[in-house]
């Protein structure tokens, strides 16, 4: 690991004051779970580390009319805990202790999972998240791909978003909310996510001198959701597909469908194929199996991942079928 300067702010102003005008110069720590592995493998080295765990008001929820209110510096397992979200948000509760480890949902936050970079392994060995070799040749394309994305891979970027999180979070509605020197910003939470086109771009919405502030849930009282994965140990792994599913009903059919899948494309990746599919639906196994079919009729497997398809329609289908029963599989 290289030297770095190590700051901790009290404060929301002073932690962006000491962020930089671009990336590479200043990181934020927060759990540290994620940046801590780049940096002990030279993947990243900022000349400055950013400690934020002092900031208070970045930590704990809060509910209102507006929703549930989440601190990014909140921890996955107090998330996990917390008495709200196991009654209003079901698939979130589901969802969170299969993101990590019990040891490390002690010290990773939300914030943390939402910036946290792309498991791709030519990026975790110092190739970029583009990698290409000398000639200008991607690396992914044709090379060890069997984790990669399905969708959403036409350009340069064939990694896939690495937070199982997120699919949920989105079909609940959520919002984030970050701030910098030049004020606040708040926007749906897939918009945070974005697919790079050059090497040097990102993969989120996030300025360098920003921080990740808050999430916000809507409130979900009228919600059928459900949180499904497929990995292969049942111990934890990273996943192979993520489906993600929030179904509101007219009396048997669907009166309105959020479908949200992870793990198969560079971002959280929303089917309104598959929402089309079920709209006015009653919820069945047919009826589950179309939209699976149509969330994936535009994928584009790579040399090795053609697999994948077929996984992610059946992480999908049992979602479905999984929200409509109540979350009970």
């Amino acid at each position: 690991m290289r030297p770095f300067e190590y700051v901790s702010p009290n404060t929301r102003t002073q932690a962006i004051s000491l962020l930089g005008a671009s990336w590479g110069n200043a990181e934020i720590l927060a759990g540290g779970t994620d940046l801590l592995t780049l940096m002990k493998d030279d993947v990243v080295a900022p000349k400055r580390l950013i400690n934020i765990k002092g900031i208070h008001d970045l930590h704990g929820v809060s509910s209102n009319a507006q929703g549930f209110h989440i601190g990014a510096l909140t921890t996955l397992g107090d998330l996990a805990d917390d008495a709200t979200v196991r009654r209003n948000y079901p698939a979130l509760a589901e969802a969170l202790p299969e993101a990590a480890s019990p040891q490390i949902r002690n010290l990773a936050t939300l914030g943390g999972n939402l910036c946290q970079r792309p498991r791709c392994w030519y990026f975790r060995n110092g190739f970029g998240l583009l990698p290409k070799n000398e000639t200008g040749k991607e690396l992914a394309a044709g090379g060890e791909n069997r984790y990669h994305a399905i969708l959403g891979n036409e350009g340069p970027a064939k990694f896939v978003s690495p937070s199982t999180l997120v699919p949920i979070l989105i079909a609940y509605g959520a919002k984030i909310r970050l701030e910098g020197p030049k004020g606040k910003r708040e926007f749906p939470l897939e918009k945070f996510f974005v697919i790079p086109k050059n090497e040097g771009e990102r993969e989120h919405d996030l300025r360098p001198n920003e921080i990740v502030t808050e999430v916000v849930i809507p409130p979900a009282s009228d919600v059928r959701a459900a949180h499904y994965e497929i990995r292969q140990k049942e111990v934890f792994d990273w996943p192979l597909a993520v489906a993600g599913v929030a179904l509101r009903m007219r009396g048997s059919n669907v009166k309105s469908a959020r479908i949200v899948m992870g793990y198969v494309a560079p971002v959280p990746w929303p089917s309104p194929e598959a929402e089309q599919a079920l709209m006015g639906q009653p919820i069945n196994k047919d009826t589950a199996q179309r939209a699976a079919e149509a969330a994936l009729t535009n994928a584009k497997p790579l040399s090795h991942n053609a697999y994948k398809v077929q996984l992610a329609r059946v992480a999908l289908r049992r979602a479905i079928l999984k929200a409509a029963s109540g979350g009970v599989s």
